[in-house]
């Protein structure tokens, strides 16, 4: 498996530098221009490929050591559960607005857009509060220890 993976890796470093050297050689106007002739798209879909695979392995190595550990299950979804109840409870806290017109164009936000923007304003918030909290009660958990 580990022969495969660089193999993979190898094939893809070399279709990704193939293609910045041709970026690179085409020079200013070309780039400029936005690499109308397909200048870019080969980088692109290397990138699409390199995050396609990173995901699934890391989806499939967390998965696998969710269910083969299962003290780290439960610890899990004991975090997934606090980060839907934030979520639950920014939406619920946070209203629309009236319609609003948006100054780039002629937009106008629903009701609903407006409720989800806030929603995540506040559940940020809540979640910066709570990591700031921990710091500081982590740093001085450890002066009052030494």
């Amino acid at each position: 498996m580990h022969k495969i993976f660089k193999i993979v890796a190898a094939v893809l470093s070399l279709i990704g530098i193939i293609s910045l050297v041709r970026i690179i050689s085409a020079g200013d106007e070309a780039i400029k221009t936005g690499g109308e002739d397909g200048l870019f798209e080969p980088m692109a879909w290397i990138g699409y490929i390199t995050l396609g695979i990173t995901v699934a392995f890391v989806l499939i190595f967390v998965l696998k050591n969710l269910f083969t550990n299962t003290s780290g299950l439960k610890n899990t979804l004991i975090g997934v559960g606090a980060f839907v109840a934030v979520l639950v409870i920014s939406y619920a806290v946070s209203g629309s607005d009236l319609p609003i017109e948006y100054k780039n164009g002629d937009t106008i936000a629903t009701p609903g857009e407006s409720t989800m923007v806030g929603a995540g304003l506040v559940a940020f918030y809540i979640l910066l509060a709570v990591a700031a909290i921990t710091m500081i009660f982590s740093g001085v958990k450890k002066v009052i220890s030494k």
